[in-house]
């Protein structure tokens, strides 16, 4: 089975007329001005030759991408669809605002075969989103949900955790409408706080405080299990390390690993309810599928150290 991979455009902040208080888009994606059409090509080109027979789609990610110009829209589109038309890639996917989507937006996306719309939903608290300055509600993310699943698009939905007003109870209830609303793909992003933001300011004036990485860890993994358990795919938790980001970052929970530490949290939390289930033992020995060792083991044998000190008992890992 070949692997699936992501030929990715970034468009940074092209479309958005919103300010939210966390966003530098050039940061985030390392690029200051969109691309030419012509620089578009080149990408795509150059990244079908690497791609040794993986699953591939075209991917227009950083910015709003149905909130550019219409024009704009479809001559991005046209430069990539030949890429779809002749089977090279599998289809073209991107990401936007759900106030941007509309019956004539969905009915254009489909001429090109868009396969996957992503919304950048961040939330569903109207406080929370209130608060982040988002410019949307709730309620626009249910019914640009609704289209898109109506036309057989691909739903995916990124949430946040740790903005404004946010707060764990509150990013589970995301989670579980996310679920609700019938999402094939989520993403989940902890909340860093970026140089020339308005979140910069706010900690500065100490009207925010950033999440610590264990709060991050441990709320990214209650809402990855709600995800998953209702049938919702998790294709990142974490931003996405560039070769600058780490610099731009003033504060907050990146980890270039962050991912693989939720992982490791939920078997953790797995592993302990084996413990309880059988009743406290000296010594347990659980047998672990080779390519989950790492993740119930953790980082420097962090899940095995916890376990071993809380429970007063010896573990050992038994591959399976």
């Amino acid at each position: 089975m070949s692997n699936h991979a992501n030929i990715p455009i970034f468009i940074p902040h092209v479309g958005c007329p919103n300010g939210c208080v966390f966003c530098s888009q050039n940061k985030i994606t390392g690029q200051e001005k969109p691309p030419s059409v012509n620089e578009v090509i080149q990408n795509v080109e150059k990244s079908i030759v690497s791609l040794d027979g993986a699953d591939a789609e075209i991917a227009f990610f950083g910015g709003s991408f149905t909130g550019i110009p219409f024009l704009k829209q479809k001559e991005y589109l046209e430069a990539v669809y030949p890429y779809v038309k002749s089977g090279m890639v599998s289809g073209i996917r991107l990401s936007t605002r759900p106030d941007y989507i509309n019956e004539k937006i969905i009915d254009n996306l489909k001429k090109y075969s868009v396969k996957c719309i992503e919304l950048g939903v961040q939330s569903m608290c109207d406080d929370v989103l209130s608060a982040s300055k988002r410019g949307h509600t709730a309620s626009d993310v249910e019914k640009a949900s609704y289209l898109i699943k109506s036309s057989s698009i691909e739903l995916g939905l990124q949430m946040m955790i740790g903005l404004p007003c946010d707060t764990p109870e509150k990013s589970c209830f995301t989670a579980s409408e996310i679920v609700r609303l019938d999402a094939d793909c989520a993403r989940i992003y902890p909340t860093c706080i970026l140089y020339n933001t308005e979140l910069y300011e706010m900690y500065m004036q100490g009207q925010y405080n950033p999440l610590e990485l264990e709060e991050a860890v441990e709320t990214s993994a209650r809402v990855y299990k709600i995800l998953a358990d209702g049938g919702v795919k998790v294709i990142r938790c974490g931003l996405q390390a560039t070769d600058t980001l780490s610099d731009d970052i003033f504060k907050g929970p990146y980890h270039p690993a962050f991912g693989e530490m939720v992982k490791s949290r939920i078997k953790r939390d797995e592993f302990e309810a084996l413990i309880l289930a059988e009743g406290h033992k000296k010594d347990i020995t659980l047998e672990v599928p080779k390519n989950e060792i790492s993740q119930f083991v953790g980082q420097k044998r962090c899940n095995i150290i916890y376990l071993e000190n809380k429970y007063k008992t010896k573990i050992s890992i038994k591959q399976i």
